[in-house]
């Protein structure tokens, strides 16, 4: 089904971002990316992150989990938690939405992993959780 797999999951705090970051590009790595590609994935996970963190646990203390698969040249990134989740998708989607403006969140979260990556997909539940897919496709250098 996939040629290669991962699974991570941490603890909810913010500190635990820069793991994320650095874990996916790690597995990342072996499709042989570009910088700029390798950019894209970390700055879509750090934001993926950061909105469970922030949004989906509200700062409380909570479980991420990042499973990541690969298959040809095609990286998929599932990340999830069981927080509060999101009562309107589309309007969390809008640029500039914050449903934290008390935070001073910029509200471009899913505008950028929707950027940066070729695919991102949201499903959400009240009181269950978020979940967030997203796909690049990296281009070969060879």
């Amino acid at each position: 089904m996939y040629d290669n797999s991962m699974k991570i999951e941490f603890i909810s705090k913010s500190e635990n971002e820069r793991f994320a970051r650095v874990a996916v590009a790690a597995f990342a790595a072996q499709l042989d990316p570009t910088i700029d590609e390798l950019a894209d994935v970390k700055t879509a996970v750090s934001e993926a992150v950061t909105n469970s963190i922030i949004h989906g646990y509200e700062n409380n203390e909570g479980i991420v989990k990042i499973n990541a698969y690969i298959k040809g040249k095609e990286l998929t990134l599932v990340i999830e938690d069981t927080g509060v989740g999101i009562e309107d998708i589309k309007l969390a989607m809008q640029p500039l939405y914050t449903s934290r403006p008390d935070l001073e969140r910029s509200g471009m979260g899913f505008t950028v992993m929707g950027t940066f990556m070729d695919s991102l997909e949201i499903q959400s539940e009240k009181n269950k959780g978020t979940r967030v897919t997203m796909k690049k496709v990296f281009k070969s250098l060879s």
